[in-house]
């Protein structure tokens, strides 16, 4: 199953990140996930900092996008300032036209060793805290809640309330 192959996005890959970004959004909104993300919020602007300030990964299947996710090193709107422990993932997309059940697992995974490879002890991500559909594929996958945010700003839209997750790792590899 694990014929992804995993690679820095681009410029040329911007149309190819709103699309992923705005075709999640549809599908969470056809099922019944409101209040997370809304089609049309980010555009290529948006990606374009997200890799000037951090990483945005691309995962591939024969030359076709099957998802992606933002890495950042630091998130202080979120997690406040903190020691350079941590990789946080965001945006965290899978095109589910076209990929595989258990991509979004498998782009946990490259993100969990990318943030490793860093030196890095913790994995860290926020999920909107009304969506307990997402909350518990995170803790099944084994992210415990250290917390809540209220009223963190969003690009795009009105500040919103979210749960902090962590996993540790281990060096060169996820925990």
């Amino acid at each position: 199953m694990n014929d992804l192959h995993f690679r820095l996005a681009d410029d040329a890959d911007l149309a190819t990140l709103v699309r992923l970004r705005d075709d999640a959004a549809r599908w969470m909104i056809a099922q019944g996930i409101t209040g997370q993300w809304q089609p049309g919020e980010l555009d290529e602007d948006h990606f374009r900092r997200a890799m000037a300030s951090g990483e945005v990964w691309l995962a591939e299947v024969d030359g076709r996008a099957a998802g992606a996710w933002e890495l950042w090193w630091a998130d202080e709107n979120a997690w406040g300032p903190q020691p350079p422990v941590a990789g946080y993932v965001h945006r965290l997309m899978v095109d589910r036209s076209s990929a595989r059940p258990g991509t979004g697992r498998l782009l946990l995974r490259a993100a969990e060793h990318r943030v490793a490879a860093a030196g890095r002890a913790f994995i860290r991500l926020d999920c909107l805290a009304g969506n307990a559909r997402l909350n518990a594929y995170y803790l099944d996958d084994g992210y415990r809640l250290v917390g809540h945010k209220a009223g963190k700003p969003q690009p795009g839209g009105a500040p919103k309330s979210f749960t902090l997750l962590e996993k540790t790792l281990r060096a060169g590899r996820e925990g």
